[in-house]
């Protein structure tokens, strides 16, 4: 072997990438001057794809494997280059390296509340936030859509416009299908394929896919879940008398675990009252009689439940039940319902209901 030959071996490139980041997208590989000698030899591997790019133009896109850069795996890079000088001349190009993996655990979220029409609660703000997964699909068309001349191409810089692209389609997808707020946790995960579904043909174009869109959680004002949480537990609760008793044995309790507080002098008239109404119902087999001297309590009527609309309000004191009569919103056909009754009934139906709504009776004429 004669020493051009040997030097003609020795000046044999190796055309690779190691990647040891985690959200390295493109890279472009550095050789001085752009030059790739004729016999280089080209390693691709597992997850990666390389692109030339020669003169500007997308000339070739090689899979994984090792590949000797001549005109047989160059067919369109021979045709424009001609390779007409053979070693002596390289050519220039530039490689790229795409990562097909997919990339995990990229975050998306509502920047601002979005705007909804629940069919129970009515104009309502939600927000909503959750995950993604990504890989490239078509090195070619991401290179061109995409990357551009980018050395160095990171998830960085596109987690941000896909983001946007998922809120807007969230917005439509729950526009669209009318989901009322208290089902949308039920249907996350049919909300999010039907979110990847409709992102797919613009994803195509730039030469990406989602294969996995996850909604980790969808929320909505706090002064909304708190009203939320006192109508569960009113819901929860049903017999207020009993409940009333609970909350006065549990302070009870407390206070004897912490004796000589503040509490305790509460807690034993509390507890004086609780056993004389218990000890006058096991005696009389009734109900507590009042003490000498003192009047017994005022009796109050059970709240009330009004329907406007086909909508259910309520519960609304005797009081309020009365303004609202004299406001007009209340009429004899009204549908009203409270503890007790086994179906609703209207207005007119319930005594103290129909006074209310009944019109004012006329004086009798004047003597003449």
């Amino acid at each position: 072997m004669g020493i051009w030959d040997r030097l003609k071996q020795e000046l044999i490139d190796i055309v690779q990438y190691l990647d040891d980041t985690n959200n390295t997208l493109v890279y472009r590989f550095e050789r001085f001057q752009n030059e790739i000698k004729y016999g280089a030899k080209l390693v691709v591997r597992e997850g990666q794809a390389a692109v030339f790019i020669n003169e500007g133009k997308l000339a070739d896109v090689f899979q994984p494997g090792t590949y000797t850069l001549s005109t047989q795996n160059l067919p369109i890079l021979g045709t424009l280059k001609g390779w007409k000088y053979g070693f002596e001349s390289p050519f220039k190009a530039e490689v790229y390296f795409v990562s097909t993996r997919q990339f995990t655990d990229l975050k998306w979220g509502t920047m601002n509340p979005i705007m909804v029409r629940d069919p129970e609660f009515g104009p309502v703000r939600i927000r909503a936030y959750g995950t993604y997964t990504m890989r490239v699909k078509d090195p070619g068309a991401f290179i061109r859509e995409i990357v551009g001349t980018d050395n160095r191409f990171t998830t960085e810089e596109i987690v941000n416009q896909l983001r946007n692209v998922i809120v807007a389609e969230f917005a439509d997808a729950i526009g669209e299908n009318r989901i009322p707020v208290l089902d949308l946790a039920g249907n996350q995960k049919e909300i999010g394929g039907l979110i990847a579904e409709k992102m797919r043909p613009d994803l195509e174009k730039m030469g990406i896919e989602l294969p996995r869109m996850l909604i980790e959680n969808i929320s909505l004002p706090p002064e909304v879940e708190a009203a939320m949480d006192t109508r569960s537990k009113m819901g929860i609760v049903g017999d207020l008398n009993a409940y009333t008793k609970m909350q006065a044995a549990d302070a009870m309790r407390d206070a004897a675990r912490n004796p000589g507080g503040a509490g305790t002098v509460m807690a034993m008239g509390m507890g004086g009252v609780m056993a004389g109404t218990m000890g006058a119902a096991m005696a009389g087999g009734g109900p507590a009689m009042a003490g000498p001297g003192a009047p017994p309590p005022i009796p109050s009527a059970a709240p009330l439940f009004i329907a406007v609309e086909g909508r259910q309000h309520g519960p609304f004191e005797l009081s309020m039940v009365a303004m609202k009569a004299r406001s007009g919103e209340l009429t004899g056909d009204t549908l009203v319902w409270r503890q007790g009754m086994d179906a609703w009934k209207k207005a007119r139906e319930v005594p103290e209901l129909a006074a209310m709504i009944a019109p004012p009776s006329m004086p009798p004429p004047l003597p003449g």
